[in-house]
């Protein structure tokens, strides 16, 4: 009796063969015949090597006795010295810096006011510097009015001089007097 084997059932590859049916895989992208390539190479290497290697042993210990007798009859040989030149690189520049502290200018200290407005109460030598003061005279039609006075109680008796001005005028203001404007453009010390 003979047995056949059955016939491969198409969605299986026949036996032996690699995933696609085509027989052993070989590697990725390699034919099968590139492995006994490298090895013939590197067979052929390796002789190669080892007669050089051989050769080379074999000359040079009866040269070296020769080499070494002669060597120490020359006496010594001569020496090539070489020079480079270096690209010299230029010094760096160095660069000196000087702080100087500012010091700062001279103020003069607050103090009393040398111009004021024309509508207030000021005292003289702490509101305002005593002096003469002037103003270009009223603001409005109404007309400009200012007052001396020894105290700030507003009191007829406290007054020491006062007037009404239309045009520009003049006034005299001493120390530790009060000094009071309605309706006056700015003033502004000239003397």
């Amino acid at each position: 009796m003979t047995f056949h084997q059955p016939p491969p059932l198409p969605d299986q590859p026949p036996q032996g063969a690699g995933p696609f049916g085509l027989g052993a895989p070989t590697g990725p992208g390699r034919p099968a015949g590139d492995r006994r390539r490298w090895l013939k190479y590197g067979g052929v290497a390796l002789v190669s090597l080892l007669i050089g290697v051989g050769i080379g042993t074999s000359s040079g210990s009866a040269e070296t006795g020769e080499a070494t007798a002669a060597d120490t009859k020359a006496g010594p040989r001569p020496t090539a010295t070489v020079t480079e030149t270096a690209d010299l690189e230029p010094a760096p520049t160095v660069t000196e810096t000087e702080t100087v502290t500012a010091k700062p200018k001279k103020t003069e200290k607050p103090g009393p006011a040398t111009t004021f407005s024309g509508e207030g109460e000021y005292l003289v030598g702490e509101d305002i510097k005593a002096g003469t003061y002037k103003t270009a005279g009223a603001e409005d039609e109404f007309g400009c009015y200012w007052e001396r006075a020894s105290d700030a109680s507003g009191e007829f008796e406290s007054i020491i001089a006062n007037n009404n001005l239309d045009g520009p005028g003049r006034v005299t203001l001493n120390k530790g007097e009060y000094f009071k404007t309605n309706r006056c453009q700015e003033w502004k010390r000239v003397g």
